[in-house]
């Protein structure tokens, strides 16, 4: 088995590829298999942002493997004008929908419900096969607002874990 811990700089040469979705870069600890068939373990730092498209990684035998984002069924959302694109990224935003942001456009992964409502908005959601690079949040694995050092706070926020009170 190939076991992975490392990430590093992109390198102009490499011996292995994995082709992975979006949910599958987004994970820490994954089992999955090469482009050439053989067995993966990655076991990367939890926390950090999302493997992207053209990353690197180290394997425990020196060997660098290239990280390629895998076709998914997508939308590709345009629309009239920016207010109304501004209103769709709203919507979308409102619901937590992971979100492709491009150059007058917007992608999301397909999904029948949330193309009903964007239609119903005005939107075009138009149904392509491309790679997904969602923005990751402009909180990365979560936030607090101590004035303290980040190690002391590795756990995710009460916020979102509901029952539980002060």
């Amino acid at each position: 088995m190939l076991v992975i811990h490392r990430r590093i700089d992109p390198q102009p040469d490499w011996a292995a590829e994995l082709h992975l979705t979006f949910e599958a870069r987004s994970k820490s600890r994954l089992r999955c298999f090469s482009a050439e068939g053989e067995d993966v373990g990655l076991f990367l730092e939890r926390g950090q942002s999302p493997l992207y498209d053209g990353e690197c990684l180290q394997a425990e035998d020196g060997r660098v493997v290239r990280v390629c984002a895998r076709p998914e069924q997508l939308l590709h959302v345009t629309c009239a004008n920016a207010f109304e694109l501004t209103r769709a990224a709203y919507h979308l935003g409102n619901r937590h929908v992971a979100l492709q942001v491009g150059d007058g456009w917007l992608r999301l992964l397909d999904d029948y419900v949330l193309k009903a409502m964007l239609e119903h908005l005005g939107a075009e959601a138009e149904p392509i096969e491309a790679a997904f690079q969602p923005e990751h949040g402009a909180y990365g694995g979560g936030h607090h607002h101590s004035r303290h050092s980040d190690e002391d706070f590795n756990y995710p926020p009460k916020l979102h874990q509901f029952g539980v009170r002060p």
